[in-house]
């Protein structure tokens, strides 16, 4: 979406007084933090262990603020109308919330607390007047933890990959704290190279054709459905005014990643490729076996938005690697949006379940391979310089609230880690304050894909749906494995 590289010339000593620190805004974080959006990521870690919250002040304090400025500065509008972050002085019991329970309940009844919890929080906005982040400690053991830590993070200050990067700096191998923390490969999608030897031009032509064709299709289908063309009203899309003030419902499942690598080399695709056939299978199969859906319904126009990290990278860098190396893996918000039409699903019946994989590498390579992203980027530029940030901020809020979903992942570490000597079982994370019904987010860690979900309240059932993806995941397993037994 946007860049902040102009912004990494920043402060590198943090033990400065308080407003000597002032840096500006990027111009993704003020359309992020604007009268017309407001979006936060919720980040939950699910302790081995019972929690000790003993040291939080003093873990926050020598180990989270360090990691950026921006966790202990407020945004401020300058007399000129810029915005700027300005260093002041934290009050971190201002910052942590330990909630109470009603004691003695079963690990499934605080589940149901867990969850309402959550959904309290996220609707919840971030004050302006301190710095733009949380702490909730939950104490209580459900199903999945004998404890939660939750973070919540305004998404002004930085992405998911940023973000992820921050909340690790906070962690630890658990079996050996002195080696850092492992990751799967990140690298890049591959492009097509186009060879410039004389006897390869002439075949080189289709392709740039092709490429500029693709182009001009995409970013125009891009401009059309962030103005004027909606999504249909569907089982997964209410269509209501102020939806992202409407309470949220966040449940979470599981994958094998071993599972998923199956089915990537069985299909010649990509993991991304598999995980968005998924839950694009499962999202269909949910509109169809939906009670009172009608055939319409149930194969409504119905668009993803994949969240794509622009970073030329090759992995998570240290947060210090993030702001003092160049733009390609700053700190801050560099990603895009891929307007991803879901397949149609006649029926489960005829539902060949490999097609929404292949169908959904088709669309994301060539969207990739497109420049799209690239000319969306100069559009919200030129809008910001002649409308103002305000304008623009209505401009991405458009482009959300008319399309059904969101779809982003981020890579966790492969070693199991510890945070004050608290052994994580697991994490996910969710976008909140975003105006859509249905969000998908997911993150890999000890072998295991972790998928969120967020759905409104009342309007998708969460249960439903997961058990639809569940589904989708078994069809597309089980289809794969016949491949090699036809081979």
């Amino acid at each position: 979406m946007g860049s902040e590289a102009q912004n990494i010339n920043m402060v590198k000593d943090l033990n400065v007084e308080e407003g000597e620190y002032s840096e500006p805004v990027s111009p993704t974080g003020q359309y992020f933090n604007s009268s017309a959006l407001s979006i936060s990521v919720l980040a939950v870690l699910d302790s081995d262990i019972p929690i000790d919250d003993s040291p939080t002040l003093t873990l926050l304090k020598d180990v989270f603020l360090p990691i950026n400025p921006r966790f202990s500065s407020v945004m401020v509008k300058e007399e000129n109308g810029e915005k700027k972050w300005k260093k002041v002085e934290v009050k971190l019991e201002d910052h942590v919330n330990i909630p109470i329970f009603p004691p003695g309940l079963s690990p499934e009844s605080y589940d149901n607390h867990l969850s309402d919890y959550l959904s309290k929080i996220a609707m919840e906005q971030l004050p302006n007047n301190r710095p733009l982040w949380n702490i909730h400690i939950i104490k209580y053991p459900t199903s999945h933890a004998a404890g939660n830590v939750i973070f919540k993070l305004h998404h002004s200050l930085g992405d998911g990959y940023s973000l992820m990067g921050a909340l690790l700096s906070c962690l630890q191998r658990a079996d050996n704290p002195t080696v850092p923390l492992t990751f799967p490969s990140l690298g890049p999608a591959p492009t097509p190279k186009l060879s410039l030897e004389s006897n390869n031009v002439v075949k080189n032509i289709p392709n740039v054709i092709w490429s500029a064709l693709n182009t001009v299709s995409d970013f125009g289908w891009s401009l059309l459905k962030s103005t004027c063309v909606e999504d249909d009203r569907s089982l997964i899309r209410s269509g209501d005014a102020g939806v992202e003030f409407k309470p949220v419902v966040i449940s979470t499942m599981t994958f094998s990643l071993d599972h998923i690598k199956q089915i990537k080399t069985k299909l010649g695709v990509t993991i991304n490729d598999v995980i968005t056939g998924i839950i694009f299978l499962g999202t269909r199969l949910y509109m169809q076996g939906t009670v009172g859906g009608s055939k319409k319904l149930n194969n409504a126009q119905s668009t993803a938005l994949v969240l794509l990290n622009t970073r030329a990278i090759g992995g998570y860098k240290s947060v210090k690697e993030m702001v003092e190396t160049d733009a390609d893996s700053a700190w801050g918000n560099q990603f895009g949006f891929l307007h991803v039409s879901l397949p149609d699903l006649s029926s489960v019946e005829s539902c060949h379940p490999l097609d929404f994989v292949w169908k959904a590498q088709k669309l994301i390579q060539r969207k990739r391979n497109s420049r799209a992203v690239f000319l969306t980027g100069q559009l919200l530029e030129c809008l910001r310089k002649y409308t103002g940030p305000e304008a623009t901020a209505k401009y991405i809020h458009s482009t959300l609230k008319n399309s059904s979903m969101t779809v982003s992942n981020v890579i966790g570490p492969v070693e199991r880690m510890a945070l004050a000597d608290h052994p994580v079982r697991g994490l996910y994370f969710m976008v909140v304050g975003v105006p859509q019904s249905l969000t998908i987010t997911m993150v890999s860690y000890m072998g295991k894909l972790r998928v969120a979900i967020g759905t409104e309240k009342g309007y998708i059932d969460p249960t439903k749906f997961e058990s639809s993806v569940e589904t989708a995941f078994g069809m597309i397993l089980d289809a794969s494995k016949e491949i090699g037994e036809l081979n």
